[in-house]
């Protein structure tokens, strides 16, 4: 990992470094180089004592605490990638390029198909269940329908808890903030594995099926890029797929590359809206965006597209058991024409200004009650179950209780549909009601998330909904989103904030029907927009998407403005719901902006210690000695005579490099340079980005005592053009171009030629604020 750990200051204190030298060092500047210790060893010395980086080195990713580490995105320029480089002929540059686009077209089918089997697993299993309860009720078995709903609930809460708590608790949550955090260059164990992926779909599936308010459209999106991550890992020895293509992608460029596509195709796969999932890839998850990834990610999209449509196809002959034509929401389910006065603008104002207010308290709300599960779920995996155990009942209770509240409302003449509704899914459902009548706040409660918003954006019928049913589903739907996120289950907020909002902008519809234009079923899609925009901060993406879901294009205008009103709002109190969540879990994640506090500090203020750096041909013993003692993963190597006349910076070298170039013992009894045959034994591949978990360790290596005083040629894998900045650079620049090339290591280098060569390396953990204002807590961070 990139940080400096306290413990690791300790061990190298301990390990030769006195005071006096200590002293000494600070004084003559010269501590990026080590020095011969009595043993023959080079021991690491401290930059400065009181310039070390203690920020945190673990983040909660899902429902787990995991140590965390940096990707590298940046373009290793050694000897060995040049020498690979220059051998690629035509045919392997276009191999590349068309597997490039075969693993898109393979994230898209594949996409589509995990989305469309979520949608028909839900739909089915809750379609199941509410019909169950719902022919109990009409034989007025009130108590043994409420066993058979709440039953069922919690047998499929208790499967998802226990898939999470015991397989995967990466896979628990939203994912959005994992997966935006991973594109901005932070890794972390299981958070993209094949197993999080496995509990990703079935705990999504369990999780909406039990009722719980939550959404698959967030999981989408973490499902989407673990089958990106899972195509783009470049082959795999265990399973003997080591094709000679797929070494192209063991990179984590080409897979940031990927998991974007992934990333936009969930999105896709849940709206099915292929231009807003471009388009929220582009606002809310990539960290870094080009043209060339632009094209490849609409294409992935439309392959969701063709998937989904052709697959609802085969459904509409009914060959899907209960899933029909519901699921994957609601295309065409508004038919009403907009017309809009001034009334109605004043009106979508406040909606957009409700929004804002309601959204910022939402984010609020979300993460006070985050901290809190999270002191729970510490506890273990039984406390997470019995947690969610404890949500179920009680979003039971509500589902089931709160209908009892409303009272029975006769059919309205001349319907086209049933009232009241037989069957799992309608408008008009009977609950307790006698023949002819219906109770509405059960026809929103006791449904599927789907059918629900479909009921709310609907048209026609102003008197459908009474303005007490619509408050109290919005304060039930608004506290239960509010408790639900958090617990150890895959779950999205879109769905949640979706029904919310749909509910007081259908109350706002309702209240100014006789002096508005406005179709109640217009002002719930204004209503949703508007909650959207204040709690997750996104505006063209949300516009795109809500208007693909909906397939109403003359609404573009109405939608546009309460989501710049709700934003504008809502800014002004705090993040957006996933920036909030992002930085609970404890995320290093850099902003595209940097803090003003920064531009008050040089680069050089903020390096951290201790920094240890090689020569270019080095003793075995004393990098096995660095790599024991440190967790660093980039050293700088130093040219010193007589392979150059004054030391100067040769690069920067990985550590996973340094592991596989020991491993291959290439070992000289001379301090000479032995680049040729390193440059004829290896071969760029075996430098390659392994898979998750795969990589070589400290452990895997078989050094024996005496090849400890031999040498190694460090020059054919090292990177010789690193990125540097001069010491006296401004902070807030560094960090901006830190960020926009998607770097790992950073090299502080001196102004002037008298100092050694680099000065420190700047890693992502160093433009944290906490590391920042810990080292000056005298600068205001606002200013």
């Amino acid at each position: 990992m990139d940080r400096r750990d306290a413990n690791d200051l300790e061990s190298e204190v301990g390990l030769g470094c006195d005071d006096e030298k200590v002293e000494k060092m600070e004084r003559n500047g010269s501590s990026s180089f080590s020095e011969r210790s009595a043993g023959g060893l080079r021991e690491p010395l401290l930059l400065s004592r009181s310039r070390m980086n203690n920020t945190s080195q673990i983040a909660m990713v899902g429902a787990n605490v995991c140590p965390i580490e940096s990707l590298d995105y940046e373009i290793i320029e050694n000897d060995l990638f040049k020498q690979d480089w220059r051998s690629r002929n035509k045919v392997q540059i276009f191999q590349y390029v068309v597997l490039k686009w075969t693993l898109a077209l393979l994230i898209g089918l594949s996409t589509g198909v995990v989305g469309f089997f979520n949608n028909l697993a839900v739909e089915n299993i809750a379609g199941f269940k509410l019909l169950l309860t719902n022919n109990l009720m009409l034989k007025e078995k009130y108590y043994g329908a409420f066993a058979a709903y709440a039953g069922s609930n919690m047998v499929l809460a208790i499967a998802a808890a226990a898939l999470c708590a015991y397989i995967a608790p990466a896979a628990a949550g939203s994912g959005i903030p994992e997966v935006k955090a991973y594109l901005n260059g932070v890794d972390a164990y299981s958070m993209l594995a094949p197993r999080t992926l496995f509990v990703k779909i079935f705990g999504s599936i369990f999780g909406v099926a039990a009722g719980f308010v939550v959404g698959k459209e967030g999981p989408m999106v973490h499902t989407g890029s673990c089958i990106a991550n899972l195509l783009g890992q470049g082959g795999s020895r265990k399973y003997h797929l080591t094709w000679k293509w797929l070494r192209y992608f063991k990179n984590d460029r080409d897979r940031r590359d990927l998991i974007t596509c992934g990333a936009a195709a969930g999105v896709a796969a849940a709206f099915r809206a292929p231009v807003g999932g471009v388009l929220f890839a582009l606002e809310e998850a990539a960290s870094w965006w080009r043209s060339a990834l632009l094209w490849r990610t609409f294409f992935t999209t439309a392959v969701v597209a063709v998937v989904l449509r052709s697959l609802i196809e085969v459904c509409r002959s009914g060959k899907c058991g209960l899933f029909g034509q519901g699921g994957l929401i609601m295309f065409d389910v508004n038919s009403a024409v907009p017309k809009y006065s001034t009334p109605d603008l004043l009106a979508i104002m406040l909606l957009g200004i409700i929004g804002g207010i309601f959204g910022s308290l939402y984010n609020y709300l979300v993460d006070k009650v985050l901290r809190t599960y999270s002191i729970i779920n510490e506890r273990g995996p039984g406390f997470k179950i019995l947690l969610v155990m404890t949500i179920s009942f009680l979003t039971s209770c509500c589902s089931y209780g709160l209908p009892w509240l409303a009272r029975c409302t006769p059919c309205p003449i001349g319907l086209e549909e049933e009232c009241p509704t037989i069957g799992r899914s309608g408008n008009y459902k009977n609950f307790q009601c006698p023949p002819g009548q219906y109770n509405d706040l059960a026809s929103l409660l006791l449904n599927t998330n789907d059918d629900v918003i479909r009921n709310l954006f609907s048209s026609g019928n102003e008197e459908e909904c009474h303005l007490s049913t619509l408050f109290i589903f919005f304060v039930a739907i608004y506290c239960l989103g509010i408790i639900t996120y958090g617990i150890a289950i895959p779950s999205g907020l879109f769905i949640p904030v979706i029904l919310a909002g749909a509910s007081y902008g259908r109350l706002i519809g309702t209240l100014i029907v006789s002096i508005s234009e406005l179709d109640v079923g217009l002002f719930a899609l204004l209503g949703a927009a508007s909650f959207l925009g204040g709690t997750m901060r996104m505006t063209v993406s949300l516009c795109v998407i809500l208007l693909e879901l909906t397939n109403d294009l003359l609404m573009l205008p109405l939608v546009m403005l309460v989501l710049l009103i709700s934003k504008t709002v809502a800014d002004c109190f705090n993040n957006g719901v996933y920036d909030q969540i992002v930085k609970m879990k404890g995320l290093p994640y850099l902003e595209a902006h940097a803090e003003p506090y920064m531009r008050h500090l040089v680069a050089r203020d903020v390096v951290s210690g201790p920094l240890i750096s090689f020569s270019g041909v080095e003793k075995v013993g004393t990098i096995l000695h660095a790599l024991k003692i440190t967790n660093h993963n980039g050293f700088p190597v130093i040219d010193e005579p007589p392979f150059a006349d004054a030391p100067e910076l040769c690069g920067l070298v990985l550590r996973s490099h340094l592991l596989v170039l020991l491993k291959g013992k290439k070992f000289t009894k001379r301090r000479v340079l032995s680049g040729s045959e390193i440059l004829s034994k290896f071969h760029a591949s075996d430098f390659a980005k392994p898979g998750s978990g795969k990589g070589l360790k400290l452990e895997d290596l078989d050094v024996k005592e005496e090849e400890w005083e031999l040498y190694v040629d460090l020059h054919p894998i090292t990177n010789t053009s690193p990125y540097t900045v001069v010491e006296t650079m401004s902070l807030a620049k560094a960090a901006v171009l830190f960020r926009e090339l998607g770097l790992r290591h950073m090299c502080v280098v001196p102004k002037t030629p008298a100092k050694p060569p680099i000065v420190g390396i700047l890693t992502r953990h160093d433009f944290m604020p906490e590391h920042i204002l810990g080292l000056y807590p005298h600068i205001n961070p606002h200013k």
